[in-house]
């Protein structure tokens, strides 16, 4: 394992909610990339998780309360807060997320907090309703505006059983925003990326439409690590359930006329142009003005005509013509088609993955390519998105700063 946390001091709060269980297993992936990690636990953490189980990962003693006279004698709970280099909250309950908003030190947790000048961050876990509350909303917003990195959360089915976001993020994941909190990557300062993330929507009438099942995730997770690395980021997105990165510039658009239109607006002023979205290929020549009834007929036809092809008119932009990134989504003979679309839309590089393996590509939060240019290629094993962008963003920066003979011949 590359030790990309060596000697990093990471505090790690654990608050209460079922997620906790996960924190002993974020300890060791911490530990595993050479982090040094100590823990507190909240009172109510320590009804899922106990501080005995987090020393026996950490190898640290565990903290749990400001009232502690053997540690208050050195006045532990500063030690504590200048120790650290950065505090994570994970899992951080809407009680907590809104105690840090409000600047609150009710516990030895919430005091390390206001009393670090170390960055922070929390990973949000919570009931999908108690995190779309309009309070804790203005919370998470506040705790931005401090500066206070947001992890999360992701969606899906959580304990009590609904389902939507509040689940906080699985370990690597947290382990691959730590790496970018705390490694900053910076070869893209002072340069603007443009990314295309998410499906369109292809109106057929008033009440229904065309589209695909791209989640947005691949593109996000771009936008989020190109921002990391420095860059000017404009984020153009179809119809996705995701919370814009922090940093970020989201333009919102719903067809595939209206992403090509603003990916050329936004082209000729960036440096990067990177199609990570799953455009509709096809839309209704004619929508209908009203919802079509069904009828009698046991078929209805419709007549399709082609969508603008948005990654090849920025690649054949002549004036200002970006560093062009594409993907090429595939179920067969991924890499054989993915080198003829290179060729064709006259690209600096694509990016492959196959879509039709269940565990990776559309909804998942894993992925797995193999990038490609003229004179190269290199393979991304099965990874998070996370991860997976951050990796493909230094890649991309490496290219783009060496001569493309490719890329000045289409110019």
């Amino acid at each position: 394992m590359q030790q990309t946390l060596a000697a990093k001091r990471i505090l790690l709060g654990i608050s209460g909610g079922i997620a906790a269980y996960k924190s002993a297993d974020l300890v060791r992936r911490l530990k595993e990339r050479g982090a040094e990690v100590r823990v507190i636990l909240t009172s109510a953490a320590q009804q899922f998780i106990t501080p005995l189980t987090l020393q026996a990962v950490s190898g640290n003693p565990v903290s749990t309360t400001m009232l502690d006279p053997a540690a208050e004698a050195a006045m532990g709970h500063i030690e504590l807060a200048k120790w650290a280099e950065l505090i994570v909250i994970a899992p951080a309950s809407a009680d907590v997320v809104a105690k840090l908003a409000h600047g609150m030190a009710n516990d030895l947790l919430t005091t390390c907090v206001l009393a670090t000048a170390a960055p922070v961050a929390v990973a949000p876990a919570m009931n999908q309703q108690m995190y779309n509350n309009i309070a804790t909303q203005q919370n998470l917003a506040t705790l931005k505006k401090h500066n206070i990195h947001i992890y999360g959360p992701g969606a899906g089915a959580q304990a009590c059983g609904d389902v939507g976001y509040g689940r906080m993020l699985e370990p690597l994941e947290l382990v691959a925003l730590i790496e970018q909190t705390l490694l900053p990557l910076t070869p893209l300062i002072g340069l603007h990326i443009t990314i295309t993330a998410g499906p369109t929507r292809e109106a057929i009438d008033p009440v229904r439409f065309l589209s695909n099942h791209s989640s947005g995730k691949m593109g996000y997770a771009l936008a989020a690590a190109a921002a990391a690395a420095g860059a000017t980021v404009t984020l153009i997105s179809g119809p996705v359930q995701l919370a814009t990165p922090a940093g970020v510039n989201r333009i919102q658009v719903i067809s595939a006329e209206q992403m090509h239109a603003a990916a050329l607006n936004a082209a000729i002023k960036s440096d990067i142009f990177i199609g990570c979205a799953a455009v509709a290929d096809y839309r209704a020549a004619t929508i209908a003005p009203g919802k079509i009834k069904k009828g009698s007929a046991e078929t209805l036809q419709l007549t399709l005509v082609k969508n603008p092809d948005i990654i090849a008119a920025v690649a054949s932009l002549t004036e200002r013509r970006p560093f062009t990134v594409g993907f090429a989504a595939e179920t067969t003979d991924v890499l054989h088609y993915a080198r003829q679309k290179l060729n064709s839309k006259k690209l600096d590089m694509i990016c492959a993955n196959d879509v039709s393996l269940p565990n990776a590509g559309f909804n998942s939060e894993q992925n797995a390519i193999t990038a490609i240019w003229h004179g190269g290629e290199q393979v991304l094993e099965l990874q998070n998105k996370v991860t997976l962008a951050a990796s493909l963003i230094t890649l991309i920066s490496q290219l783009f700063s060496q001569p493309q003979t490719t890329s000045e011949t289409n110019k």
